[in-house]
């Protein structure tokens, strides 16, 4: 019988994604601003090195999830993967060629896509399904504090000494993290609990779920996609505003720019937490909607002023769209996920998918860009997920030719459909006389395709 976690292991939980914050994004934000600077590097070489790392963490995501489902010494994996990065970013003053600097950030960005499912899955198997909401929330919150204080003090150290000291301090960062990664307990992490299995479940690969079932779920597929919409609308953002503020006002623009990054973040602390609180009472369909419906908000807020202090001011609300997604994200997948042993998997698959929504507006053109539509769309789409979703539902089985009496199973499936499909069994008629036109609308769709199906 697991026992409850420790207030050791709590509070070392907390220290870790503080300073995990900093150090698992790597030092990205800071790199080409030292190539540039510092070795003076062309512009194209800096995209290289930048672009190399971030294409090998996009390619590793879904399959580390997987690794990490599969392993069971999450801690000294965590602890080497941080040890691996503070040496990547000393590697980054040392180094003497490109060769090196793409090789050190390919490194960097492979190894820095493993810390996120192993937190939420070391976090699961901590606390267990009922304390996640919350756990998830405070993971967050600290995870942005965190954020927030890497940045600033990154930022000083650059300013204040040289450039080089950015560096040392991720490396120094490293060395605390690792610390702290050995405060949490080893023996209060459930194996079983921190893939997603059931309490009592044995989490060997005999009883877990084919990668095929999970990927043919239909509420995770329109899960992901809405994904994908959420961050395509959400990505050509930050960079539109940066554009706006530079025309016109050069010197206010990098200020401004300052504020709206460390200000969103800010704004993200609060919000995981409030989010996580309200994840058991509200639903999480309904509070993830809350951060989709900021995102049209934002966007049409943006086209009323071009005032630099009216701008920053509105891309605050990034806060509450990204902060909501980093905590009802994970207890989406781990609802989709129960049961199945995949949990970290799923992960890294939803993480690829935002990568993917990150780097597909850069393609478009400016012009061709409707972050209102594209968000309206995903809303649309994260409307038809159920609040909670199980995989171990009732397996439908053709009757014998010769059967009288319908079987256990196949009442169950004709309950199962109705619970499934309550649209083919509501009156179209009776929902649009009320008001509700969606549903009235979808009701009349479903039954046509049921008719059809039938004929």
């Amino acid at each position: 019988m697991k026992t409850a976690a420790s207030k050791q292991t709590l509070r070392a939980l907390d220290a870790v994604n503080f300073l995990m914050a900093d150090v698992h994004t790597g030092v990205g934000p800071f790199l080409a601003i030292y190539l540039a600077a510092s070795r003076h590097w062309n512009p194209r070489a800096i995209g290289v090195a930048l672009s190399a790392g971030g294409i090998a963490g996009l390619i590793a995501q879904t399959p580390v999830g997987a690794f990490v489902d599969r392993l069971r010494q999450k801690r000294v994996a965590l602890a080497v993967g941080t040890a691996l990065l503070g040496i990547g970013a000393l590697a980054v003053i040392y180094s003497q060629s490109f060769a090196d600097m793409v090789g050190a950030q390919i490194v960097m960005g492979v190894v820095g896509t493993f810390f996120p499912p192993a937190m939420a899955g070391m976090t699961l198997g901590i606390v267990g399904r009922a304390g996640l909401d919350w756990r998830i929330g405070r993971n967050e919150t600290f995870n942005h504090a965190g954020n927030v204080f890497g940045a600033v003090a990154a930022g000083l150290l650059g300013y204040i000494f040289a450039r080089e000291s950015i560096f040392y301090f991720t490396a120094a960062n490293c060395v605390i993290t690792i610390v702290a990664i050995f405060f949490i307990r080893a023996d209060e992490i459930d194996f079983a609990w921190a893939r997603g299995c059931e309490k009592g479940e044995v989490a060997n690969e005999q009883n877990v779920s084919g990668f095929r079932e999970v990927l043919i779920n239909r509420s995770l597929s329109i899960f992901i996609l809405s994904v994908v919409l959420f961050h395509f609308a959400n990505a050509a953002m930050l960079p539109l505003v940066g554009q706006e503020l530079s025309v016109g006002h050069p010197r206010a623009a990098s200020l401004c720019m300052a504020v709206c990054i460390v200000g969103a973040q800010l704004v993200m602390v609060p919000v995981a937490l409030m989010a996580g609180r309200l994840a058991p009472e509200w639903g999480r369909r309904a509070v993830f909607l809350i951060g989709f419906a900021a995102l049209p908000i934002r966007g049409v807020l943006y086209t009323l002023s071009g005032n630099p202090i009216y701008l920053t001011g509105v891309q605050l609300l990034d806060g509450i769209g990204a902060g909501i997604f980093g905590v009802m994200s994970v207890l989406i997948i781990s609802d989709l996920t129960r049961g199945t042993g995949r949990f970290n998997f799923v992960q890294g698959l939803v993480a690829t998918a935002t990568g993917l929504g990150h780097r597909c507006p850069i393609a478009l053109p400016v012009s061709s860009y409707n972050v209102p539509a594209t968000t309206s769309r995903s809303s649309r789409w994260l409307e038809s997920l159920p609040s909670r979703s199980r995989f171990s539902r009732p397996r439908c089985r053709r009757q014998n030719a010769g059967a009288t009496t319908p079987s256990a199973t196949s009442q169950d499936c004709a309950l199962y459909r109705h619970r499934r499909r309550p649209d083919r069994f509501a009156d179209p008629h009776a929902l649009y006389h009320s008001g509700d036109l969606s549903r009235a609308r979808s009701t009349a769709s479903a039954q046509k395709e049921a008719a059809f199906g039938h004929s």
